[in-house]
């Protein structure tokens, strides 16, 4: 019996909202920042995010998107 190995799946997460958005990893390639960079087209907010991670959850790596815009202190 041979060993299969696997690489874990990416998974990118935004809190919007009370709602927490599940974005896939659109190039395994790219940068954390740099996929930041290509969901800033359709969330103007990650603009100022910043990347936090990574976690593992289940069978995957998260990072997570976190915003700075509306928040005090």
């Amino acid at each position: 019996m041979a060993l299969e190995i696997k690489g874990l799946k990416r998974v990118f997460k935004l809190k919007k909202g009370n709602n927490t958005l599940k974005l896939d990893d659109p190039n395994p390639d790219m940068l954390p920042v740099e996929v930041m960079d290509f969901y800033s087209m359709t969330y103007p907010e990650l603009t100022t995010a910043s990347v936090h991670g990574p976690e593992c959850e289940d069978d995957s790596v998260v990072y997570r998107f976190k915003t700075t815009i509306g928040t005090k202190g």
